[in-house]
């Protein structure tokens, strides 16, 4: 949805020591992609981007982030793929912020699983909201709901008092759409939360789960807002730590 964005090192790595032990001169790219999941049986999108017509903040000299120049409003991104949103069968939503829950009201066929804390936040009800029903251990992660075959949707609190995370299974690879666990795949490698949280403590123990899975697992790190995102799919770039 946006591209060519950029984040300083403050917000990306300081969540816990604080903006003033980092460097703001320090830049990272910084962009914005949602993905979709074709199993040959169903659509199932991660996250759903902002609704249609978003007015993004401008560029501005000093921002700690700039989401990017835009690319396409999340429809005319999704409609480029070939697909219909009457084809979207279920969607997987990390997390309550807009910029991954803005467009769920798109697609009428869709179930849309999300955590129930972040379900009572939205104030998300009716037949066709499925609050996640975690309970069965994933790997290192205790609590996590198989959605599909090969297909994980992972409680991962911290970001959100809801949090969650998805792996996908494919070809002995596991693909983790992660939201916003990091915001860049340098903060993954250096080990640091984002200043964006809204339980440092789970946000540290979800972080430490995560690169504990991918030192332990052969891991594609799918982010929303750096282009590794899609660079890692395209490439099947498997995460070293």
């Amino acid at each position: 949805m946006f591209d060519g964005g950029f984040m300083n090192q403050p917000f990306a790595f300081g969540g816990e020591e604080g903006k003033e032990a980092f460097d703001e001169q320090i830049i990272y790219r910084s962009s914005l992609q949602n993905f979709l999941i074709d199993t040959g049986k169903e659509v199932i999108l991660v996250d759903t981007g902002f609704q249609s017509g978003y007015n993004a903040p401008a560029r501005k000299f000093g921002a700690p982030l700039y989401m990017g120049e835009p690319v396409a409003d999340y429809m005319v991104g999704f409609e480029a793929l070939g697909y219909k949103p009457e084809q979207v069968t279920k969607i997987l939503v990390t997390h309550k912020h807009p910029d991954h829950s803005g467009a769920l009201k798109y697609f009428p066929n869709a179930e849309v699983y999300i955590s129930p804390e972040d379900a009572d936040a939205m104030k998300l009800e009716g037949a066709g909201i499925v609050r996640a029903q975690y309970g069965t251990p994933y790997h290192n992660f205790p609590n996590a709901q198989q959605v599909a075959e090969g297909i994980w949707f992972i409680e991962a609190k911290g970001h959100t008092k809801g949090n969650s995370i998805v792996i996908c299974e494919n070809d002995g690879l596991f693909y983790m759409f992660h939201g916003d666990v990091t915001y860049c795949d340098a903060a993954l490698k250096a080990n640091k939360l984002s200043i964006i949280f809204e339980d440092g403590a789970a946000a540290r123990q979800t972080l430490d789960r995560v690169r504990e899975f991918i030192r332990n697992n052969p891991t594609v790190y799918l982010s929303t807002h750096c282009p590794e995102g899609y660079e890692n799919l395209e490439l099947k770039r498997v995460m070293k730590l």
